[in-house]
């Protein structure tokens, strides 16, 4: 990779050799490694038996679950948050689960609209949940840097799953309750 990113400097006109630059291939192969690591991380290791019998059944949510991606067309980042919320039935996922499940899937190149559905799918195997909603606003910087540049513009997409979507109440509480 480290090759890869030195052609790369010097295509884009620049000396991959001059102070400054010449350890940029070795720190940016370091960097997209981290930034995709979810490629190499298993959802069963991430959950790691962390479900727990539980009687609650009224709805859970972790929101402002902070989010660092790529977007898969142009390898540029997209950064925002994702709203978990789940209707346990029995069974309850480990509070910091939800985060490295986001994470894990956001540490791939991709793109949101894949990413919010792909959360909301592996909470509902998991927890066996009633429903499962997940929202995440995100701005993109292939947006905002390059082609139309519009410095405000977020995107917004959502996965609803059981209840959340066939009980407008539950989803409407779970929209109420994450724009508080």
């Amino acid at each position: 990779m480290e090759q890869l990113f030195k052609q790369l400097i010097k295509d884009l006109g620049d000396d991959p050799s001059r102070p400054g630059v010449e350890k940029t291939p070795a720190r940016a192969a370091r960097a997209y490694r981290y930034i995709t690591s979810g490629y190499h991380q298993k959802i069963e290791d991430i959950v790691n038996n962390a479900i727990f019998e539980s009687e609650s059944d009224e709805m859970i949510i972790v929101k402002n679950i902070e989010l660092y991606s790529m977007c898969e067309h142009h390898l540029l980042p997209f950064i925002g948050k994702c709203h978990v919320a789940y209707l346990p039935d029995k069974k309850v996922l480990g509070l910091s689960k939800i985060a490295r499940i986001v994470d894990i899937f956001a540490r791939r190149m991709q793109i949101q609209e894949n990413l919010t559905t792909q959360i909301g799918a592996t909470i509902q195997k998991y927890t066996e949940a009633v429903g499962v909603g997940v929202v995440i606003e995100a701005q993109h910087l292939c947006m905002m840097m390059r082609g139309v540049e519009k410095q405000n513009s977020v995107m917004t997409t959502s996965c609803m799953l059981g209840a959340f979507r066939k009980k407008a109440s539950t989803r409407a509480e779970f929209l109420n309750l994450i724009n508080k």
